[in-house]
């Protein structure tokens, strides 16, 4: 059934009704521009034990450890916050896309594991990385 022209004959419509194209364009931008600041926003952690098995490394990243005491290794070196943001300045001139991975002890508080993690951030290492334990299968 179509328009009827000037001799009383029904012509077909050849043209694409875009109509329901576009209310569905529209549902998919509404939910991509929600969901787009969510997925740049937030922190990776890993649980402090895991049953994953490691990622093979290209390169040997920066291993940063937190003592149950508060003291910070950098590869087994003792440095201070300064020391720690100084170096992982040093490392980010010559590459920002080295992983660098945090091993904390699970004693140390939350929020010094974060200031840490915000520090490696702030200096623009996206490459970071929890070191945890293996889960006992036992359990």
């Amino acid at each position: 059934m179509g328009p009827i022209n000037g001799n009383g004959k029904r012509n077909l419509v050849s043209d694409i009704n875009v109509t329901p194209l576009v209310d569905v364009m529209l549902v998919l931008l509404i939910i991509f521009m929600i969901t787009a600041p969510m997925m740049t926003q937030g922190v990776d952690v890993d649980l402090p034990e895991t049953t994953s098995r490691p990622l093979p490394q290209k390169e040997d990243p920066v291993i940063i450890t937190l003592t149950k005491k508060g003291v910070i290794f950098m590869n087994r070196i003792k440095v201070d916050e300064a020391l720690m943001r100084q170096q992982l300045l040093n490392i980010a001139k010559k590459n920002k896309n080295r992983s660098i991975f945090l091993k904390a002890d699970k004693e140390v508080a939350y929020g010094k594991v974060v200031a840490i993690m915000a520090d490696i951030k702030g200096i623009g290492f996206d490459k970071l990385g929890m070191i945890t334990q293996p889960a006992d299968e036992r359990k």
